[in-house]
């Protein structure tokens, strides 16, 4: 296999678990230097470790709260001083906000927006000047189907996922000529801790994970590892005609029309 990502550094929030996590293991397989952002430090020491173990990759572990500018800043800049510069940015850092609209509280709407839309602003921000300095750079933002399609009972988290798109286009756009590329993943239902928690949460889950399942054309729930495919082909130079664009990775479930 030729590594894909050799000699390229990149920074992944959102990579104790899930999608984020399996991005992470599939650079480091393909010669990426990581920074493995998260609140929750524990799950990116522990995954770090083992990848520097099984990949011999410099891997960091860092932690910090995407919604606390000051702390991404900090933590953007300890990784540069370690791994020297960032090539590549992953934001997959969110959190799940769904709510009845009228009884939606002010804590609730803050936090949507300031984890999925405000947070991937600040790590951009945070990662932009160096990679303006050296006229390279590629971001991808983890959005979601909820940005395309409007599911109902997930009020705010479309309002925030669209927002996420438009942040893609708009950046991508505005820093095209000087280097940088960004782009997003829309991910419909994957097998995430997110999802399994929600499958557990349901009075009969193998009814449900069925009942989804059958929702989807290929019949079945798609992978975090099919997600950080994607991810791995938007973050390399094969792509590097891609700009200011969102891929949908649902197994085809938005195309179709539902009752």
């Amino acid at each position: 296999m030729q590594p894909r990502l050799q000699g390229k550094t990149a920074l992944i929030t959102g990579a104790g678990s899930g999608i984020g996590s399996a991005i992470a293991e599939l650079f480091a397989q393909h010669g990426a230097s990581l920074a493995l952002l998260d609140l929750e430090p524990g799950a990116t020491g522990q995954l770090a470790a083992r990848l520097r173990a099984s990949t011999g990759q410099h891997c960091l572990s860092l932690q910090a709260d995407v919604t606390d500018a000051a702390q991404v800043n900090a933590r953007f800049a300890q990784a540069i001083d370690t791994l020297e510069r960032i090539d590549i940015l992953i934001n997959c850092a969110g959190v799940n906000v769904f709510r009845d609209p009228l009884d939606l509280q002010a804590d609730d709407w803050e936090r949507c927006l300031n984890v999925n839309l405000r947070g991937a602003w600040h790590c951009i921000s945070a990662a932009l000047p160096s990679m303006l300095a050296a006229h390279y750079g590629h971001v991808v933002n983890i959005a979601s189907v909820h940005g395309h399609k409007i599911i109902p009972g997930s009020f705010p988290y479309p309002v925030a996922k669209h927002g996420l798109i438009g942040l893609t286009r708009s950046l991508g756009i505005e820093y095209a000529a000087r280097g940088i590329r960004v782009n997003s993943i829309s991910p419909g239902l994957i097998l995430t801790p997110a999802a399994e928690r929600y499958f557990d949460s349901c009075p009969d889950p193998a009814a449900e994970r069925l009942r989804q399942a059958e929702l989807l054309p290929c019949k079945r729930i798609g992978e975090p590892a099919e997600v950080a495919y994607a991810a791995l082909f938007l973050a390399s130079d094969e792509a590097r005609f891609i700009n200011a664009t969102d891929l949908l990775i649902d197994g085809g479930r938005s195309q179709i029309y539902h009752d």
